[in-house]
């Protein structure tokens, strides 16, 4: 009989989009982290990415 791997026999790697902190706290338990400084499109504000959408939309 052949014994199924499960993805829990495998190192955890963690691409991080959120807090710094999260990374940190993995970093130190020793799992392979990368934090990815992500924001939300025009910092989040509705209006002006409507703006910026129209602009791409004529371009």
């Amino acid at each position: 009989m052949t014994e199924k791997s499960s993805p829990l026999d495998r190192q955890v790697q963690v691409i991080n989009i959120g807090l710094e902190r999260f990374t940190a706290d993995l970093r130190e338990a020793g799992v392979p982290v990368v934090q990815m400084d992500w924001r939300p499109p025009a910092g989040g504000d509705k209006k002006l990415l409507e703006l910026l959408d129209s602009l791409h939309e004529r371009g």
